[in-house]
């Protein structure tokens, strides 16, 4: 059976079918959302275009994944790799702080879970996949070159053979176990901050009441009740700002001094990067609130050991399918009264 009889109907639900899971590979391999987004539809015209020559020897998402990896390889020839602020520079006093941004290309980009982490019915399967898109694996990742990326997400994240990652990047099982070898030692030299982020899946009991209390906390702008749920080696960035500062009394500190307007501020959870987070509306002058932040939250031993802020609201709103006001919450009391 040739692969003509094939309806563009058929074709397009059998492609869209591995939509989420590509854009998750295209996503670690790349670090960047948006990046990651037009590399899949890259991909899927690619497929569109030439799938009169896919002669089956291989299944669809094998044939699939071979073309991403390509076109991910290409998009990786510039040699740019997606960053965090604490992988660029020396955490910074707050007394010497200042907000100085650099460019797009160079951060590594907050994710929505559900357009990268298909849902498996294992729940290691899962844990494993939220796992493999934390911003401290993430930026490890972006540490090694190109084809050791491919090759330690393929066989560590997606459980591929290596005899199949053999046969998608052209080369041989020895040097596909060298590639691993080499990758894996090279995370292993690396000690990434928020690599011990422990987040269960769902969130346990005590994981669910710090994060209720870290939201009241914050709406209310109570550095006190923060201060107790804050681990005092903590870690806030601010991209696309390179500026990161570590403990509570930096954090706090900048918090009521150059981050003083976020005060009056409403938090909306979100899943994003397999961590618990929040969409930050600022108060409005206009009325209602105003998209300021995504924040990413890492937790471990009962405390908040990374807080990172995504800035860039005009981008990240829309991609976590977020409005960009919150009308006032009405006074149901005098309305009753």
């Amino acid at each position: 059976m040739t692969n003509s009889t094939a309806t563009p109907t058929d074709l397009d639900t059998r492609l869209e079918a591995h939509r989420t899971e590509l854009t998750g590979y295209c996503y670690r391999m790349l670090g960047s959302s948006f990046e990651a987004e037009d590399a899949v539809q890259d991909t899927m015209v690619r497929a569109w275009r030439s799938y009169d020559k896919f002669e089956g020897r291989s299944s669809l998402r094998s044939w699939l994944y071979r073309i991403a990896t390509n076109v991910c390889l290409d998009m990786l020839t510039a040699g740019n790799k997606r960053a965090r602020p604490m992988d660029l520079t020396e955490s910074t006093p707050l007394a010497q702080a200042a907000l100085s941004p650099r460019p797009d290309n160079t951060w590594l980009e907050p994710m929505p879970d559900a357009r990268v982490l298909p849902t498996p019915e294992d729940p290691a399967e899962a844990a494993v996949a939220k796992e493999s898109v934390r911003l401290a694996f993430m930026a490890a990742l972006q540490q090694l070159p190109a084809k050791q990326r491919a090759v330690l997400i393929l066989r560590e994240v997606l459980a591929w053979k290596a005899s199949e990652v053999a046969e998608l990047l052209d080369t041989s099982v020895a040097s596909v176990n060298s590639a691993l070898q080499r990758a894996r030692a090279t995370l292993a030299e690396r000690q990434e901050p928020g690599a011990g982020a422990a987040v269960s899946d769902p969130l346990d009991e005590g994981q669910q009441k710090l994060l209720d209390r870290y939201m009241a906390a914050f709406e209310g702008y109570d550095m006190t009740a923060l201060t107790a749920l804050l681990h005092e080696d903590a870690v806030m960035t601010m991209p696309p700002f390179d500026l990161w500062l570590t403990g509570v009394r930096d954090i706090t500190g900048f918090m009521t001094t150059l981050g003083a307007p976020c005060a009056g501020s409403r938090l909306v959870p979100v899943q994003v990067n397999g961590l618990p987070g929040f969409a930050q509306y600022k108060p409005d002058p206009e009325g209602g609130f105003t998209p300021w932040a995504v924040q990413v939250l890492e937790i471990s031993e009962g405390r908040i050991t990374g807080f990172h802020c995504f800035l860039d609201t005009k981008r990240w709103f829309p991609l976590f399918d977020l409005p960009l006001h919150l009308e006032a919450e009405t006074d149901q009391v005098e309305q009753g009264a």
